[in-house]
């Protein structure tokens, strides 16, 4: 049975992608995809859904700990323990 190769989702500023790739034994000629996401896009969704949540009765400090437990949910092994940082 052959074993299928998981994706690496790596965070990092576009000043250390390369030093990051390099940490990480990645060869400079090995094709990577690199997604680039709007700043903002976190406090967008905040901003939509804050009143809604806020009507139902529910807390900032409620809307902060939903978001760290689905990124644990989507991040596993070390990083969803703040060792590393993956996306």
């Amino acid at each position: 049975m052959t074993k299928v190769a998981e994706p690496r989702f790596i965070e990092s500023t576009a000043g250390q992608v390369a030093a990051e790739l390099a940490r990480r034994g990645i060869a400079p000629d090995r094709h990577v995809t690199i997604t680039i996401e709007p700043d903002d896009w976190l406090a967008e969704v905040r901003r939509y859904s804050r009143p809604k949540l806020i009507e139902a009765g529910w807390s900032d400090d409620d809307m902060d700990r939903l978001i760290k437990q689905a990124q644990t949910e989507v991040e596993p092994g070390p990083f969803a323990r703040g060792v590393g940082r993956l996306v």
